[in-house]
């Protein structure tokens, strides 16, 4: 295993976006850069110890490689703002790269490099690399802070302007393109844009013959038929998807409520909602989703469309 510790500005915000990702064993939440030792958390923010709110990323460099790290890294914030992150200011939330070894270093001023010279930002990068510091956990109210606080967290991330930023600052020119280009209009609208199409007028509400639901953006995998039922909401409903895995939840605080969004791992399509009134026999939950964000497969068709592996769920 390897280590790898990067400081991107309030540290519950960089523990999520790392944790999803194959090859990552553990994110840890703490303070390093400072000249002090084991500090608390009301130390480090008196702005008196020199430390930087940080994370440190076990992974495994023969699943996830340094490199791809840092991009997602790069993806989490502001790389302009040297003063902060955010509506978070001072030394505390300064971002930065602390590296453990010379092959790390040489890695991030190259990364470094590349972002600046692709001119999607209109000022300089101003992240420091620095050399490793001890690292010393925050306390354990702090670790994995998305779990135990998901309303909080998520507020956070909305009301301090992160969540935007990143959405705006980092999409993909390209392939906003070509998805707009490929999909319909309701199709962008509800994977895109968070999007919700007519109950009762969409394609599988309604759908009852067995086969395959994938995603509409990469071809996923992600419902059958055996867990479809026929809930009277208007859109389709199902009891579980084939894989957990391949489903990324979220806190939706969007129109005055509080829901649980669902959106597919792969592609970071937006699909729907889960709910806690499905079947009580089928589990107790309804994953309330968009026909828009799906394409359905025949069970007679999925050898032709390159989905045969997927018969046993029909056996």
């Amino acid at each position: 295993m390897a280590k790898a510790i990067f400081a991107g500005g309030c540290f519950w915000c960089m523990v999520k976006p790392f944790h999803k990702y194959d090859g990552v064993e553990q994110v840890i939440s703490g303070y390093t850069g400072g000249h002090t030792e084991n500090p608390t958390y009301k130390e480090v923010c008196s702005e008196t110890t020199g430390h930087l709110e940080a994370v440190e990323v076990t992974y495994d460099p023969s699943v996830i490689t340094y490199e791809e790290l840092l991009e997602i890294f790069w993806r989490q914030i502001d790389p302009t703002d040297g003063g902060g992150q955010f509506n978070d200011r001072g030394e505390s939330y300064q971002p930065a790269i602390f590296y453990v070894d010379e092959a790390q270093r040489e890695a991030a001023e190259r990364s470094k490099a590349e972002l600046d010279a692709s001119g999607r930002f209109s000022r300089p990068v101003a992240v420091e690399i620095r050399p490793e510091k001890p690292f010393w956990p925050a306390e354990e109210y702090h670790q994995d802070y998305y779990k135990k606080n998901p309303f909080r967290y998520q507020m956070y991330s909305v009301g301090s302007g992160r969540a935007k930023f990143i959405k705006e600052a980092w999409k993909d020119q390209g392939k906003e393109k070509e998805l707009k280009e490929r999909l319909t209009p309701i199709q962008y609208k509800v994977t895109q844009e968070n999007g919700t199409e007519p109950a009762f007028r969409n394609e599988y509400w309604d759908e009852e013959r067995p086969g395959l639901y994938v995603d509409i953006v990469d071809g996923t995998p992600l419902f059958t038929s055996k867990d479809k039922f026929q809930s009277n909401c208007g859109w389709p409903s199902f009891a579980k998807p084939i894989s957990e895995d391949k489903m990324e939840v979220e806190l939706d605080t969007s129109h005055g409520m509080t829901r649980t969004e669902v959106r597919s791992a792969s592609a970071d399509s937006h699909l729907g909602h889960i709910f806690d009134d499905g079947p009580t026999e089928l589990g107790g939950l309804r994953y309330c989703i968009n026909s828009a964000a799906l394409r359905f497969i025949p069970l007679e068709e999925l050898d032709s469309a390159g989905y045969g592996e997927y018969k046993k769920h029909f056996e």
